[in-house]
């Protein structure tokens, strides 16, 4: 089953955040997740130690950069989706991680620190993808983003990305309040209470949008 994996190698970029978000929505939906938790961080393994995690939703978190390509075959085996939350670095695990990936979202903050992050994981992509003789579909996704002001620096980073010729998601991951408390107190979006969690709904239809078009995505590619 396809393999999705969420890289980008400067910290602070919101790739666990957007990885998360796909995985919860994916499991709402019906759908059977392995979550691979490759960030040495573990944010998404002690997220799943909070109560209200769904039965759909598989977590593996000992993976070596020698395992991880065994563990992403036995899993695309077993779940639905495979979702790989990477290490904040290029390193060989997320070069072996991509390799076998069948699609990789590339979560940037509209800046130029993010956008040079996103530059090696681009290179990381087509590298691998030459080693393997297959194209590696994959996507920028804007995080962190402003509902109510789009900034300059956004607005050049996308424009910038545009005219390399880069795919991004039209959908962005808002700045919402909802999202950190996912990891505050479990569970998914719809679980959380509207009478303690701003905005709420807007979150909850902004993880709707981005899931729906991941999947878009992901069907295009396999075609």
């Amino acid at each position: 089953m396809p393999v999705i994996s969420f890289a980008n190698p400067k910290g602070g970029a919101g790739k666990t955040t957007t990885a998360l978000i796909a995985a919860t929505m994916l499991a709402e939906n019906g759908a059977s997740v392995s979550i691979i938790d490759a960030d040495p961080e573990r944010w998404i393994s002690q997220w799943a130690d909070l109560p209200g995690r769904p039965e759909a939703i598989r977590i593996l978190s000992d993976v070596t950069e020698e395992s991880i390509a065994d563990v992403i075959e036995a899993e695309s085996a077993r779940s639905q989706f495979v979702i790989v939350d990477l290490e904040g670095t290029a390193s060989l695990m997320v070069a072996n991680a991509i390799g076998f990936s069948d699609f990789v979202v590339i979560p940037l903050q509209g800046s130029g620190m993010d956008a040079k992050g996103g530059a090696k994981i681009l290179r990381l992509i087509a590298t691998q993808a030459r080693m393997a003789r297959r194209a590696i579909p994959h996507a920028v996704v804007l995080t962190r983003t402003s509902a109510a002001v789009k900034s300059r620096s956004l607005k050049n980073v996308t424009s910038e990305l545009t005219e390399a010729g880069v795919p991004v998601f039209e959908t962005a991951i808002v700045e919402r309040a909802a999202y950190r408390d996912l990891f505050d107190y479990g569970g998914t979006l719809s679980g959380l209470s509207p009478t303690t969690t701003s905005g709420l709904p807007k979150a909850i239809e902004n993880a709707q949008e981005f899931a729906g078009e991941l999947v878009a995505k992901l069907k295009e590619a396999l075609a």
